[in-house]
């Protein structure tokens, strides 16, 4: 029996939406059987792809440990969860959504602290005044750690957090929080403030591949599909297809400068048709020389997707993972 490619996402929530909404526009559309509480699921029309609903902090552990193929969470908990995130997984490709900055934040009345390197006198006034250490608390434990460590801080006591993070400091029972937060808005209204270098983390949705699962051939061709349809989207949604009505072929200069800007010509006019796919940002500019070349008309489209033989996400994937005769053999 082949196993198939396992993909997780996350169970619920507005994570579960826009993953949902990103393999949608892939074409990549993901069924549950039974229904929402369905924890295994597929891709409509994509045999040997199996879809394991999980949360985003299990994703994080099941792709460490080789049981699921691919798995789409945010870059915080796979550095807070891994120690060497890239010797278990590959980060592929950011996707667009889940924003949200891991910080320091410490009272709004701390109104000589501004930065990292005035926490260390926070720390040793704590110590002198009081006879403890600084209390912080947070569930990135270990981002925390690592990030004092780089700023020469040591003396301080993580207070580990089970509830909401931001409410520690007025309860009393820590001193400042190092938690995560998209608009600051919480923050603010807990009379909190971001310090000015307190930016930990800047993270994001990925789509990660895990380096440590088993990989067969039947897995590979599964995941150079799924890539390939995810690519063909990014690609398509960056791009326009340009089409103009020459009497002529394209002029030169212009094939030149369309080149340049990365630009790819499909048709060179010959036929009396020029039709270009072009980077989005470049459409005015472009349709503009096309009309002073003679064009009778320019049209725009969108295109949903943007095949090619370049399949750049299964190239990184390929390069981060055995090769083929290693994993047969083992």
């Amino acid at each position: 029996m082949t196993h198939p490619l396992i993909i997780g996402l996350p169970s619920k929530g507005r994570l579960q939406e826009n993953a949902f909404a990103f393999f949608a526009r892939a074409g990549l559309n993901v069924s549950q059987a039974r229904g929402a509480r369905d924890y295994r699921g597929a891709i409509s029309g994509l045999e040997g792809v199996e879809i394991a609903f999980l949360s985003a902090s299990e994703i994080v552990t099941e792709l460490a440990r080789g049981a699921i193929h691919f798995g789409l969470t945010g870059a915080d908990l796979v550095e807070e969860a891994l120690p060497d995130p890239a010797a278990k997984v590959e980060m592929l490709v950011p996707l667009g959504f889940g924003f949200a900055n891991v910080v320091v934040a410490v009272p709004q009345a701390w109104i000589d602290v501004h930065a990292m390197a005035d926490i260390e006198d926070v720390a040793a006034a704590f110590r002198q005044d009081k006879g403890r250490r600084l209390r912080v608390a947070t569930k990135y434990v270990n981002l925390t750690r690592r990030f004092f460590k780089r700023h020469g801080i040591a003396d301080y006591r993580i207070v580990e957090s089970l509830g909401a993070t931001e409410g520690a400091p007025a309860a009393g029972t820590a001193d400042c929080i190092v938690d995560i937060t998209t608009t600051g808005s919480t923050l603010a209204a807990n009379a909190l403030k971001v310090l000015d270098d307190g930016t930990m983390l800047k993270s994001e949705a990925w789509l990660i591949a895990s380096r440590v699962a088993d990989w067969n051939a039947a897995q590979r061709e599964a995941a150079r599909q799924v890539l390939a349809r995810i690519h063909a989207e990014t690609e398509a949604s960056n791009r326009r297809e340009l089409r103009a009505f020459l009497d002529g072929s394209l002029p030169e200069t212009l094939a030149r400068e369309i080149d340049q800007f990365g630009g790819e010509i499909l048709l060179d006019g010959s036929a009396g048709i020029v039709s270009l796919l072009v980077p989005k940002a470049d459409v005015p500019r472009l349709a503009d020389k096309l009309v002073a070349a003679g064009a009778r008309r320019v049209l725009v489209a969108s295109p949903d997707y943007a095949f090619s033989p370049d399949n750049p996400l299964f190239d990184r994937l390929t390069a981060a993972l055995p090769t083929q005769a290693g994993q047969d053999a083992a």
